[in-house]
């Protein structure tokens, strides 16, 4: 019995494998201004005065970076990237889309843990300032 459950598990990688093979295949490759314009995005996303927005309705991310006078919109595989002299819109294919949209999740999601621990933080020291004054009350 062992075997045959071995057995399916290594023809469902396999086949997996497979499909995945063929799927790279069928991509079309990066041009050079899609890989300029998805190392730009990994740079400023990585970048410490860049600040992240997005838009829950419509799904587009923003990355605004006063510092270095950059603005890029992110939206279903478009970049834009918008500077005061030049506006670029690039498609980028289906690989580095989801590499740039985890990145970018992954520091959106740091930073929030970041503010909500400055945050308890300050809870946690109000609270004692609170109890404290009741102390001081009831002496």
């Amino acid at each position: 019995m062992k075997r045959l459950v071995l057995f399916f598990k290594r023809k469902y990688a396999k086949t997996k494998i497979w499909f995945k093979k063929q799927s790279q295949i069928n991509q079309k490759e990066n041009t050079e201004n899609e890989r300029m314009v998805s190392i730009i995005c990994r740079k400023l996303i990585n970048h410490s005065s860049s600040k992240f927005l997005i838009a829950p309705l419509s799904g587009k991310r923003y990355i605004k970076n006063t510092e270095l006078g950059l603005f890029i919109i992110m939206n279903e595989g478009r970049v834009s990237l918008t500077n005061h002299v030049y506006h670029y819109d690039v498609f980028l294919i289906q690989k580095d889309w989801e590499r740039l949209v985890r990145m970018y999740d992954n520091r959106t999601e740091r930073d929030r843990e970041i503010y909500e621990t400055e945050i308890r933080s300050q809870i946690v020291y109000s609270l004692s300032n609170v109890l404290d004054k009741i102390n001081q009350n009831l002496r």
